[in-house]
């Protein structure tokens, strides 16, 4: 029997929804989005020394324009803080306010709760073979679309 691809990938799909939709019932106990606290985390993991909107834009390989965004609605809620940077007048620093960081163990509890409910009952070695196939299927994908930005050059 063949394996149908196309329900792996609405399977894959629908893995991705359901999981944002669990945390975003739970993150909005802090007026957060997912994508909010998992760069709010990244934000004040940077904390010490700052972050950029690029630095976040290569780690998670979001648009700058939604970086932007997401990082003006967590300023406006007072969990990070803007600084201009020393070296560079046109570049700024974000870094985590206090409130960001009376919010960490939260945000890092209730991520883990969610890893624990998605990857229940997976072995060790299941674990490491998923790791394996899914970095796979990135690489994949990211040859895919490094020959689709070669094409229309």
């Amino acid at each position: 029997m063949e394996t149908d691809r196309s329900a792996m990938v609405r399977d894959n799909r629908q893995i991705s929804i359901q999981l944002e939709l669990l945390a975003n019932r739970v993150m909005a106990q802090k007026g957060l989005t997912t994508i909010q606290a998992h760069m709010l985390l990244y934000i004040l993991a940077h904390s010490a020394q700052g972050t950029s909107l690029t630095d976040i834009h290569r780690e998670f390989g979001y648009s700058m324009a939604a970086l932007s965004g997401l990082v003006k609605r967590l300023r406006e809620k007072g969990y990070v803080r803007v600084e201009p940077c020393v070296q560079d007048d046109r570049r700024k620093l974000l870094f985590g306010t206090r409130k960001g960081e009376e919010v960490r163990d939260f945000l890092d509890r209730t991520i883990l709760r969610a890893q624990d409910q998605l990857y229940r009952e997976f072995s060790a070695q299941e674990l490491a073979e998923l790791d394996r196939l899914q970095k796979k299927m990135l690489h994949n994908l990211s040859e895919l679309t490094q020959s689709d930005c070669k094409e229309e050059l």
